[in-house]
């Protein structure tokens, strides 16, 4: 089942006895665990019939112990097992898994890793319970998430918003949505938020950001390319030059590949380049500006300029002063 399906079924009272949730991307665990801990039991039912364990100090026996229990005056209980990647021997719980009782819901939370799958117990989880692996994110989906987040809670965004958020926010969806529920707060209901509000809710600068920078460089801009990167260079903390590098070779990529494609046009381009459509004219104009000869010599300066942002064959030039001198080289 997947995270819309669990769901789902909750909000329909469909419960089963096990979830075990596993994976790298903590935020959709999180969800379902908080959403069975908050809407299965009433607050009186809760004092008797939910138990939370953490995997540092329990283990399978204990755990087993605790899901036997029979419900007092409910028809549920809850026991939640937070941290269950730290017990050890977890595969011992495979006697259970077969044969659980129908009254407990055993949420196991098992975050930044998933179990062995070629493994019986992966074999019966996935036979018996609801197996739940909660991956990561791409990056290139995330404004798309994004999206429909925010769509969720009556609300749309500007492409542009969206994706200075992704780009400053990155992948961790618990951050983002921390971030999402900001603008909620602040802004009226139906609001299609600009990168003006991204600006003033959250911080983020909506004339000196990474997305603007690649707009300057796309139009060989070189004013406001410099007055940018001065931006960066007098703001390193929250624009730092590992980032800064990343995304422009990531970008300048992009641009390359689009140079090679047989198929042009729009939706070609922007499903290859893994982009929104609205950004495929930039990509098509950035690529009359610099052909494949020019982007070839750009993704070795972004990697002579990583190598010493980490400190190979430079001593004392600080982060700020490289990204000038990449950003010049770059344009000139």
């Amino acid at each position: 089942m997947d995270y819309q399906d669990i769901l789902v079924n909750l909000k329909k009272k469909i419960y089963h006895p096990v979830y075990f949730l596993m994976g790298e991307e903590s935020y959709f665990i999180d969800q379902i665990t908080d959403y069975i801990s908050k809407n299965v039991l009433t607050d009186a039912e809760k004092s008797f019939n939910q138990h939370v364990l953490y995997g540092k100090d329990t283990d399978v026996n204990t755990i087993i112990t605790h899901a036997r229990r029979f419900p007092m005056m409910a028809n549920h209980q809850v026991v939640v097992v937070k941290e269950a990647q730290n017990i050890k021997k977890i595969e011992e719980l495979e006697p259970y898994i077969k044969a659980p009782l129908t009254s407990t819901i055993l949420v196991v939370n098992y975050k930044y890793k998933t179990i062995d799958k070629r493994k019986s117990f992966a074999k019966q989880l996935a036979k018996s319970c609801v197996l739940f692996e909660s991956k990561k994110i791409y990056e290139n989906k995330l404004p798309a998430w994004i999206n429909s987040y925010l769509a969720a809670h009556n609300y749309s965004i500007a492409p542009q918003a969206a994706a200075m958020l992704a780009e400053y926010l990155g992948t961790d969806l618990g951050k983002v949505s921390n971030e999402l529920n900001k603008l909620i707060i602040t802004l009226p209901e139906g609001t299609k938020i600009a990168p003006d509000h991204i600006e003033k809710n959250i911080g983020i600068s909506k004339d000196y950001n990474i997305f603007e920078l690649q707009n300057a460089l796309s139009e060989r801009n070189v004013l406001k390319s410099n007055q940018i990167i001065n931006y960066f260079a007098a703001n390193p903390s929250s624009n730092p030059i590992t980032r800064t590098i990343a995304s422009l070779y990531y970008y300048f990529m992009k641009i390359l590949t689009l140079h090679f494609l047989t198929d042009k046009s729009p939706n070609a381009v922007a499903s290859t380049l893994q982009v929104a459509p609205f950004f495929v004219r930039s990509y098509m104009d950035a690529a009359k500006v610099y052909n494949p000869k020019k982007l070839v010599a750009i993704m070795e300066i972004l990697r002579e300029y990583d190598m010493k942002s980490k400190g190979f064959g430079n001593v004392s030039t600080s982060a700020g002063d490289l990204q000038k001198e990449m950003i010049y080289k770059i344009l000139h």
